[in-house]
C-alpha cells in the first residue's frame, strides 16, 4: 500500500477516535526500518487502546496488515507497527516523558555532530 494513502488511514482512524495533538514524522533519512512515525495522545487508557484497535479496523479494511501491537494491556502507550508506518498511542504524560518526537527530528547537521561527538572527535 502506497505510504501516503496508509498514513491518511491511520491519521483519520485516530482523529475517528478524538486522537490528541496528532503528530507525523517521515523518517525515510533517518533509519530504514520505517518510513513514517505516527504519535497520538489519549487521555485514558480506554481511550488510548481504542485509538490502537480503530487503526488497526481501518487499516485492516483498507487491505492493509498489522505486522503487531505492543502494550494493549496496559493502554499507557500501544504501538501498532504496520510495516513501514509505526503508530505510537500514549496518555499525556508518557508522551511528554518519552518525548519521541525530539528523537526523531534530529537534523542531519545535529546527527553529524552526534557522530562526531561519539568517534571521540
Amino acid at each position: 500500500m502506497d505510504i501516503r494513502k496508509l498514513q491518511k488511514i491511520v491519521v483519520s482512524a485516530l482523529e475517528d477516535i478524538k486522537g490528541k495533538d496528532i503528530e507525523v514524522i517521515n523518517t525515510t533519512k533517518l533509519t530504514s526500518m520505517f518510513d513514517r512515525l505516527v504519535i497520538a495522545t489519549g487521555d485514558s487508557n480506554r481511550q488510548v487502546k481504542a485509538l490502537a484497535r480503530n487503526v488497526q479496523e481501518k487499516v485492516r479494511e483498507a487491505g492493509g496488515e498489522i505486522v503487531s501491537v505492543e502494550g494493549e494491556d496496559a493502554g499507557e502507550w500501544v504501538l501498532v507497527d504496520i510495516g513501514d508506518l509505526v503508530v505510537h498511542v500514549m496518555q499525556p504524560a508518557v508522551r511528554s516523558y518519552y518525548n519521541l518526537e525530539e528523537l526523531w527530528q534530529v537534523t542531519p547537521a545535529q546527527r553529524r555532530k552526534l557522530a562526531d561527538v561519539a568517534a571521540g572527535e
